[in-house]
């Protein structure tokens, strides 16, 4: 996501580990603008280079400031992330959501997740500089989420938001259009009534049952196209078995 323009901002974050830990979740999801407000450990100790791995790039350029309000200067908007709800933590939205709304604008203009202390979280008065919030729904036996696993959370919507702004299919195959499944299952009654498999007085009766099976796999054009290869070769043997027969009689 290096087109967006996202910033990952760690309020006081108290273990190395940590910070080491979403670097390399950073990466991972093509993030790389660190900003660590007050940190209480070096971040870029040993211990949190051990933990970044390859993402040592995120820790080495990671911008450091003294307060959040000076962290957020440059930021068009920052969603603030909270496990608490009150007067003052309203209308709070979940990972996803909170992608959604903010991709758009990181297009052209930074945007900044912010996550508080491990202990703690974010302050009130640190929440009241962030114009969104974000809370993720956890069980309420143990509420409160690893700072690291936070991140990878609110990280991975962010990158299945991108793909499905971007058009990214995430994987998903390209499915053949209505004409060419029409057009094979077409050939396909065809070719299963020349070979005697279905009823040419009513070959919709089981040709029915194979549109059903086919949809429900959600043929590609090359799927297609090799299950019309199978129909070909079933053709040019009742072709020649024809023509066989016509040379006997």
């Amino acid at each position: 996501m290096k087109e967006y323009k996202i910033a990952v901002v760690l309020v006081a974050p108290q273990g190395a580990l940590n910070i080491g830990s979403v670097s390399r979740a950073m990466l991972n999801f093509g993030v790389s603008d660190l900003r660590l407000v007050d940190p209480q450990v070096d971040h870029l100790s040993y211990e949190a280079r051990l933990m970044a791995v390859k993402a040592v790039s995120v820790l080495e350029n990671a911008q450091v400031f003294d307060t959040l309000d000076a962290a957020l200067a440059d930021c068009a908007v920052s969603f603030g992330t909270t496990r608490r709800f009150g007067q003052y933590r309203e209308d709070l939205k979940h990972p996803d959501e909170a992608a959604a709304m903010l991709l758009p604008i990181a297009l052209t203009q930074p945007v900044a997740l912010v996550f508080g202390r491990e202990d703690k979280g974010l302050l009130t008065s640190e929440l009241d500089l962030c114009q969104h919030f974000i809370t993720i729904p956890t069980s309420a036996e143990l509420p409160s989420m690893n700072l690291a696993q936070a991140v990878v959370l609110c990280l991975y919507e962010l990158r299945k938001a991108h793909g499905d702004l971007t058009g990214c299919s995430h994987g998903r195959k390209k499915l053949a259009d209505n004409a060419a499944l029409e057009a094979m299952f077409q050939h396909m009654k065809q070719a299963m009534i020349n070979i005697g498999y279905l009823n040419p007085q009513n070959p919709e009766h089981i040709l029915r049952t194979f549109r059903r099976i086919l949809g429900r796999s959600g043929l590609n054009p090359r799927e297609v196209n090799i299950l019309r290869g199978l129909f070909n070769q079933i053709d040019l043997y009742t072709d020649k078995k024809i023509m066989r027969r016509g040379k006997q009689d």
